[in-house]
């Protein structure tokens, strides 16, 4: 009995000190962990702040290549500007260089040139001389012209000026054509056969017949415009002159502008009819202009 209890004494402070030791093992054990944990999760906040430190550094690495790329490109821009500043620079060197001999090359003619200068000169002279009275033979002639004209053909559908040394008939378009077409009338036949026979008899003169309109758009099946109502007037004008008093074609010119040569306003009828005309231009011929330049009949004029 005595050794039975001394028996359960000994298992019962074995068993004590057994769960003491567990417990204590337990506790150093947790102790273990928590560090274990903490230091997990001090591992795991310093990998996320590596991460962001690497997409960082990968982000300032993309923006580096391309400005590394912008700096690459505007130097490729440099160096084409550079060569093209280079080149315009060696042309302006052989620019230089060729002035360099043209200059040479006018000092060396300077000299016959300002000898020229006074024989050309004299020319001048008489050039100008020769087209002041060539000028006043033509005015003459326009005045001499109008009179006869006036004589011939009163009208007041008819306007006869002289500008110059051009002489100018404006005819109304009511006097020449029927309306809204190229027809000529009796009326018109008869006016242009005056005109005809004094410009048949001065074969020093030059004609132009002139269509002017006013800008009510016209459109009809024979007519497309403004334009080509003003061009067949003047053709029909010319082709009687032509066919029916014999005028030279070569003397004559047809001509038409439209509505854009007003003498009036188109805001009103009496405008309007005034813009309605053609216009017979009688001019000397460029020809004789052109023979002043001839030193050899300059002085003949």
């Amino acid at each position: 009995m005595k050794y039975s209890v001394l028996l359960l004494s000994l298992l019962f402070f074995a068993s004590c000190a057994t769960n003491k030791k567990v417990e204590e093992a337990r506790a150093e054990v947790q102790a273990e962990l928590d560090i274990a944990n903490q230091q997990l999760g001090d591992a795991g906040e310093t990998i996320n702040d590596l991460m962001a430190e690497k997409d960082k550094l990968k982000s300032e690495l993309s923006t580096s290549k391309t400005t590394m790329n912008l700096r690459a490109e505007q130097m490729e821009d440099l160096r084409a500007q550079l060569a093209d500043v280079k080149s315009q620079r060696d042309k302006q060197l052989d620019q230089v260089g060729e002035l360099t001999v043209l200059s040479k090359s006018a000092n060396e003619n300077i000299k016959e040139t300002l000898n020229q200068l006074e024989s050309r000169d004299e020319y001048i002279k008489l050039l100008q001389a020769a087209k002041s009275k060539a000028d006043s033979i033509n005015l003459a002639l326009s005045v001499n012209l109008k009179g006869a004209l006036e004589d011939g053909i009163a009208d007041e559908d008819i306007e006869i000026s002289v500008d110059k040394t051009v002489v100018f008939i404006n005819l109304s378009d009511k006097m020449l054509y029927y309306s809204g077409s190229s027809n000529l009338t009796a009326r018109a036949k008869e006016v242009l056969g005056k005109i005809a026979k004094i410009i048949e008899n001065r074969p020093d003169l030059e004609v132009m017949v002139e269509g002017n309109t006013d800008n009510v758009p016209i459109k009809t099946a024979a007519i497309a415009d403004n334009w080509d109502l003003s061009v067949k007037r003047a053709t029909s004008v010319v082709r009687t002159m032509i066919k029916d008093y014999n005028i030279n074609p070569s003397r004559i010119i047809a001509a038409g502008r439209g509505e854009h040569n007003p003498v009036a306003s188109n805001d009103d009828a009496d405008g309007r009819s005034k813009n309605r005309r053609t216009r017979i231009i009688i001019l000397p011929k460029l020809g004789q202009f052109y023979d002043l330049l001839d030193p050899a009949t300059a002085s003949k004029k």
